[in-house]
């Protein structure tokens, strides 16, 4: 139903009965959330040294994990505080979770090594030797009970039985692959990010089945899937989002995206796909109008670096991680370096 204004009195409009007080909370409250109602609303200190990279939530058992370094963050997704810690995962990229079976992995990237842990304990179980180097992204395939560890150097994937530990096969994929979606019905998609290609593998006979272009898209990172109308989106380099058809491979879309992504997401229940973009140090949230047709809403303010994300699905809480750094960057760095005991987590919420 629409509402209309009833009228206006110094500064504070009357809907239907309403008082929108715009004026006086912006001065209470400091910036009113944007078109998307998302804003940071605080921010959660860890601590601890180094780089971090993917990070997930559990919502059932609601819990984010986060990859920091030399070990995972497990953090509480309603208070932030922390509930425990996964140690001994050098270089550790990415997560992720079998709840059906208990069961967590990261890929371990100085390692070349998956590390299966309790999902309730986060005691590890066992370690295992991928064959490949560095892995990166990592996905689990609940329909064939398979993870897959997807090896940036080598430019393979490794599936691996989730219950067993056991190799089942290697994969290759055709140059380096980044993050990593699923249908839940066996077919599992990769970027290619050094050939700016998009490629599906049947989890069932572990090969690729298909590969596609994802030109003007340059150097995809980030990779979140609309299961319900099967659209891919992908984060690219050159500051788009490409929308990609999962049955055809045809791009739908390009909405615009800030500087240096490196994560996507899409939340069905509102219908917003999200981009962490840590050059321009904001969170792009687009709206899916129609599978075909996109439109950016805006771009949160976040933190510079903020370039990778979560969304917690019960809440629509997005969790980014982030840290403060030092004014200079070393000559040849991509970065300057991190200022000691500032990791922590932005919680950007409606």
């Amino acid at each position: 139903m629409r509402i209309k204004p009833a009228g206006r009195i110094a500064g504070v409009t009357l809907v239907s009965g309403f008082l929108l007080i715009a004026t006086i909370s912006s001065r209470i409250f400091g910036k009113s959330p944007g078109a998307s109602g998302y804003h940071v609303a605080k921010t959660i200190p860890v601590g601890g040294e180094g780089l971090w990279d993917y990070c997930i939530v559990d919502s059932a058992a609601r819990r984010v994990y986060i990859s920091h370094f030399t070990h995972v963050v497990v953090l509480n997704a309603d208070t932030g505080a922390l509930v425990g810690d996964i140690p001994d995962t050098q270089g550790v990229h990415g997560i992720a979770l079998a709840p059906a079976l208990g069961l967590g992995f990261t890929s371990n990237g100085h390692t070349n090594t998956v590390t299966v842990f309790d999902l309730k304990s986060l005691k590890a179980i066992r370690t295992v030797e991928t064959g490949g180097e560095n892995p990166d992204a990592i996905f689990y395939d609940a329909a064939t009970k398979q993870v897959f560890a997807f090896n940036g150097r080598t430019k393979n994937a490794t599936a691996i039985e989730a219950e067993s530990g056991k190799i089942a096969a290697t994969i290759e994929v055709g140059g380096k692959p980044e993050f990593a979606a699923g249908d839940g019905d066996g077919h599992v998609f990769a970027n290619i990010a050094d050939k700016s290609e998009l490629v599906e593998i049947d989890a069932q006979k572990r090969i690729v089945i298909n590969r596609w272009p994802l030109s003007p898209c340059k150097e995809p990172s980030g990779l979140a899937m609309d299961k319900k109308h099967r659209r891919l989106f992908a984060v690219c380099d050159n500051n788009i989002m490409a929308v990609v058809n999962a049955d055809s491979g045809k791009i739908v879309a390009t909405p615009a995206i800030g500087d240096d992504p490196d994560a996507a997401g899409f939340d069905p229940d509102t219908q917003f796909a999200f981009s962490s973009n840590g050059g321009s140090g904001n969170l792009t949230v687009i709206h899916e109008d129609s599978p075909d047709h996109y439109s950016v809403v805006e771009n949160v303010p976040t933190k510079k670096y903020a370039r990778t994300m979560a969304i917690d699905f019960n809440t629509q809480n997005i969790f980014l991680p982030i840290a403060d750094f030092e004014a200079i960057t070393p000559q040849g760095a991509k970065r300057p370096p991190i200022k000691q005991g500032t990791f922590g987590v932005l919680l950007v919420s409606k």
